[in-house]
């Protein structure tokens, strides 16, 4: 457990670092008109506008305030997360939350308060790992700005990560980040080929299900390893610590080889970035969380004749189900799924 004076820093250092960043902006539609913008942002600014109209209009997205405002930051992430996850468990801690619930990361606006938090967990002996973060949904209770993690993107990532984040304001769910994320991705993923292919470019589409690819494929590697080390891990007390050590490091190291072997012939960078990775269980736990139900969603807007009010309202009803019986009838989603149809 968090003592009281590490939750009151960090909730502090949150409401800070939000606050900063709403109130840091400046109209989107002034940095535009601003001569001393730079062109390559000008024309990012401009789709982002353009964007926007066509979350609300054609992916019937609730678009409220949001990404009116513009935030110039000095780097490209804007928050970092913590995730923290015991030597002989892939089971991630969890941090918990007023309306989020509980999660099984913690997100930081300044990296040095990560790393002192990390530097907690490491000495109790637990994996860690930082990540950086490009834009996060505060679900519709702010309006969220538009600010340079989002314009430092190709047009087409900046779009999507739009579409994406949005998506968070239709239905969030409180603990279950597979479904909450996978959800966003599947919106994010048709509102992108819609997009595309009303700009003219539909064959740019095939990025985005090439990174999708990427993600299947590690995925399943990933799965594979973490069923090794779930079995590896139940030996605890049967075996001793360093045996299951060696043997766990063992197993680390051949999925960081695997993982290198499979992005040979990938045309862009995998969900680990270019090899060489180090794997530990904190980012394997935070990678099995997200994206496992991305075809279920996909799935369900056909169903819904790709209609996205009828979508939603779907998701919304799905999203009210026990979690058993949405997670029984998401696997049922997904395996009727078939990207080439």
């Amino acid at each position: 457990m968090l003592n009281g004076c590490t939750t009151i820093g960090y909730y502090s250092q949150a409401i800070s670092g939000h606050l900063s960043l709403m109130t840091s902006g400046r109209p989107v539609s002034s940095a535009i008109a601003d001569e001393s913008t730079p062109k390559q942002l000008r024309d990012s600014l401009v789709v982002s506008r353009q964007a926007r109209k066509f979350a609300a209009r054609r992916l019937a997205l609730p678009v409220g305030e949001a990404f009116r405002e513009y935030v110039d930051l000095d780097r490209p992430w804007v928050v970092v997360n913590l995730v923290a996850a015991p030597e002989f468990s892939l089971q991630p801690h969890r941090w918990c939350y007023p309306v989020l619930g509980c999660q099984a990361y913690r997100g930081y606006f300044s990296l040095e308060d990560a790393k002192r938090e990390q530097a907690l967990f490491r000495a109790r002996g637990f994996d860690t790992f930082i990540g950086g973060v490009t834009a996060y949904s505060t679900l519709g209770w702010f309006d969220d700005p538009l600010h340079t993690g989002f314009t430092t993107l190709p047009e087409d990532r900046m779009v999507a990560l739009m579409f994406h984040e949005l998506a968070h304001r239709v239905v969030y769910i409180s603990d279950d980040t597979a479904f909450n994320e996978s959800f966003a991705t599947a919106v994010e993923l048709e509102g992108l080929r819609l997009w595309l292919s009303a700009q003219g470019k539909p064959g740019q589409f095939q990025r985005a299900l090439e990174r999708l690819a990427r993600r299947n494929q590690t995925q399943a590697l990933v799965a594979d390893f973490t069923d090794r080390l779930e079995a590896l891990y139940q030996q605890q007390g049967t075996v001793p610590d360093d045996r299951l050590r060696a043997r766990k490091a063992n197993l680390l190291n051949h999925l960081a080889q695997a993982y290198r072997q499979l992005s040979v012939n990938w045309s862009g960078p995998g969900p680990f970035g270019p090899p060489p990775v180090t794997l530990n269980n904190a980012n394997l736990a935070l990678f099995r969380q997200y994206n496992q139900h991305v075809p279920a969603f996909r799935q369900l807007l056909r169903d819904n004749d790709n209609d996205f009010s009828a979508f939603y309202h779907a998701v919304r009803e799905l999203a009210e189900q026990p979690e058993s019986q949405r997670s029984e009838r998401l696997t049922a989603l997904s395996e009727r799924f078939d990207e080439h149809l």
